[in-house]
């Protein structure tokens, strides 16, 4: 049976590590593995023959470390050694680069004060770079590292070369700085220390900005209630959230979270599902209603019995899925991928065919070193490497802040091409949920009383039409006592309230009728119940699944995406017709089976649509499935959500808008990235080659593509909702 084992992944400078690292695990039998640079993960799904042990083998035979993930939080470090590293090499290069640009400030034996500070700039500065091209050439292999530790050393070991047994130790040495190749005798000190630290402050901030993408996953997993009071042998006590059990009984007070999913047994209370969800209006939660791990207990006191804890609640399982998400790749990151694999030794070939170029058309040893020095620093790939995973970790992140969940880079591809949307009716479209629409009182009563006496006596019965004639009646106010209650299945129930005999059954009520046609909107296919008090018609409920508040505006804005709305259910055609028109879409299919619903997606396919399927229940599941893109709402089945590519944690059908936006958000991102990086590197090495770069400039230049590609990304972590529908 095939298992998912992750690794944590040590000593990765760059996306030419990754695709190495990944190339050797790949090459075991049955492995399928993927390396993300950006998370410092491996990933891989291998057969029962291969342990933890032999992937780790492989790892450490490539020349990096790895370990599987510890459990215990990360512990914030007092003190980072890249920024001690980089502020020591900062201190010690400036003098150096200002003497070798200012010539006027070039006094006698300057050159030599010059050596004194760039040597520790380039060993100790530079040791992270020359020790990977160790590593990396002891395994016959070159990376990005290879490529500043060849080009950096050679500007230094030039120089020394220069001054020890050249003229550029002469008293009165003077060179001018220039942004192109130099005809003349020079040294490169500011080079070779400028090159350094440049790239040791590009790879900083590169980390910090990476630290910062994987904020919004930090902090969904910080969300959850670190203590709880639970309830065991009787007794009152707190514990650590982690060491709940199913079953247990634990106390969720005002303003606290709810420690894990669970049901409540006692209470009634608001819970804000904002941290969570991203929604903004809380939900009332009473006895018997499920409750999310991670809610910020908003109103009264509430007893929970836990369902699920640790990897099984939902807050897990999201974080789940956007951990998941990001080890993905588009087919054009691949594609990067596999031109960084053969980029670094194609550089090298490059660099020593501009040094014997231009040694061979007669100018000068400087000149033509200063070229291909460049070359080499120029030509660092890590600015692909970067432009994928960057981008899913704040997408993703965001998404996840929103109640969207991304399964995938290959989610994100599908939104592009998507032009058809099919919507579940139940649950999707409406809320899923039986409601009063609508209160018919007859001539001798008024609709509070009606619901008044309809609601105290459906208060002691279970029927869910019982319970939302009940929420109807009590959002209007308290309820009185109901006594000789009765209960009489496929007829109704019957009660004593305030001295009358009340009855409540179905009945059939024609919409067009005398009594019912001066109520306008009524619902077309709703359920009736006829409220009688002392053997007199006292009015009529009509029951139905409203259709959600934001619906109509959300399939507004889908059309504005360029999708085609479609409603598929399988109620009949005048419930679903009236749907329909209240929302505002116009293609129907109606009476359709579950297996009819991947028939609907399958046929819209054959005739060339590109086809997302929103639902919620098992029936859907098969359908979600089939489609190019499945969005499944977050209040749905566990099968549903397994079945889809995207996850609507936000239980509204505004939801989809929002991910398909920041779907495409994220994919135009990725790509914008990667086309500046190929557009970088393709632009760059034709100038180095040509002499028009100083090696210093280069090696800025580099570092500053990597630093773009990553707040490129973080761009993501300020899309905000569609504003046609966001609340205020």
């Amino acid at each position: 049976m095939p298992q998912v084992i992750e690794l944590e992944i040590g000593g990765m400078t760059c996306a030419s590590c990754a695709s190495r690292i990944e190339k050797k695990l790949n090459r075991l039998d049955g492995v399928t593995a993927t390396v993300n640079y950006a998370t410092e993960k491996a990933r891989a799904t291998v057969p029962s023959s291969v342990s933890v042990a032999d992937l780790i083998a492989v790892v450490e035979k490539t020349g990096y470390t790895a370990a599987e993930p510890s459990a215990a939080p990360e512990q914030p470090e007092t003190r980072d050694p890249l920024r001690d590293r980089l502020i020591i090499s900062a201190v010690l290069s400036l003098p150096v680069v200002v003497l070798a640009m200012v010539p006027a400030w070039q006094f006698d034996y300057w050159q030599w004060l010059s050596l004194v500070l760039a040597s520790p700039v380039v060993v100790y500065g530079g040791w992270p770079f020359h020790r990977a091209a160790f590593v990396n050439l002891r395994h016959g292999a070159a990376a990005m590292d290879t490529l500043v530790s060849v080009g950096t050393l050679a500007a230094y070991g030039w120089s020394l070369w220069a001054l020890f047994l050249g003229d550029a130790g002469m008293p009165g040495m003077t060179h001018p700085f220039s942004l192109t190749a130099s005809a003349g005798d020079a040294i490169y000190l500011e080079a070779a220390a400028g090159v350094t630290t440049f790239l040791l402050a590009g790879r900083y901030l590169e980390a910090r900005a990476k630290r910062r993408a994987g904020d919004a996953l930090r902090a969904l997993l910080e969300l959850g209630a670190k203590t709880v009071t639970v309830r065991r042998d009787g007794r009152e006590r707190e514990i650590p959230a982690s060491d709940l059990r199913v079953g247990d009984h634990f106390l969720v007070r005002p303003g606290e979270k709810v420690a894990t999913d669970g049901v409540v047994l006692d209470g009634a209370s608001a819970l804000d599902l904002s941290l969570l969800t991203g929604e903004s209006v809380p939900v009332e939660v009473r006895v018997g209603d499920p409750v999310t791990g991670a809610t910020l207990n908003a109103g009264g006191r509430l007893v929970v019995r836990a369902t699920k804890v640790g990897a099984d609640t939902q807050l897990a399982q999201m974080a789940r899925l956007v951990e998941d998400a990001q080890n993905g790749k588009a087919a054009v990151q691949r594609l990067a991928d596999r031109i960084s694999a053969i980029f670094v030794p194609v550089v090298l070939l490059l660099a020593a065919g501009t040094l014997g170029f231009w040694l061979g058309t007669g100018h000068g040893a400087s000149a033509a070193f200063t070229a291909a020095v460049a070359v080499l620093i120029i030509a660092c790939p890590c600015a692909l490497g970067l432009a994928t995973p960057t981008a899913l970790l704040v997408g993703t992140g965001r998404g996840a802040q929103l109640g969207i969940l991304i399964r995938g880079v290959e989610a994100l591809e599908s939104t592009r091409r998507v032009d058809t949307i099919v919507l579940d009716k139940t649950g999707t479209v409406t809320t899923g949920r039986m409601s009063v629409v609508s209160v018919v009182p007859a001539a001798s009563s008024s609709e509070d009383q009606l619901l008044r006496l309809a609601g105290a006596v459906e208060a002691a019965s279970e029927h869910p039409l019982g319970r939302a004639i009940t929420a109807a009646a009590r959002s209007a106010g308290p309820l009185p006592p109901v006594t000789e209650f009765r209960a009489t299945a496929g007829v109704g129930v019957r009660g004593r309230v305030d001295g009358l005999l009340v009855e409540v059954g179905t009945a059939t009520v024609a919409a067009d009728s005398p009594t019912m046609r001066p109520h306008q909107n009524l619902p077309a296919a709703a359920t009736w119940v006829e409220v009688r008090a002392e053997g007199t018609v006292r009015g009529w409920l009509a029951l139905a699944d409203a259709v959600r508040p934001t619906s109509a505006a959300a399939i507004a804005s889908l059309r504005r995406l360029g999708l085609e709305p479609m409603l598929v259910t399988g109620d009949a055609a005048e419930v679903a017709d009236a749907v329909a028109a209240e929302v505002g879409i116009t293609q129907v299919f109606a009476g359709v089976l579950p297996a009819g619903k991947v028939e609907v997606v399958k046929r819209l396919q054959a005739n060339g649509r590109t086809v997302a399927m929103v639902g919620d229940g098992v029936n859907d599941a098969a359908a979600l499935a089939q489609s190019d893109l499945g969005l499944a709402m977050g209040a749905g089945t566990d099968v549903a959500i397994q079945a889809s590519d995207l996850t609507l944690v936000r239980d509204d059908l505004t939801a989809a808008v929002d991910a398909v936006r920041l779907s495409r958000r994220t994919l135009a991102i990725i790509r914008g990235n990667l086309f500046w990086a190929f557009a970088y590197n393709v632009a760059a090495l034709p100038l180095a080659a040509a002499g028009l770069l100083n090696p210093m400039i280069a090696g800025a230049t580099m570092a500053l593509s990597s630093i773009f590609v990553v707040l490129n990304s973080l761009r993501l972590r300020r899309f905000e909702p569609d504003r046609h529908f966001r609340r205020v």
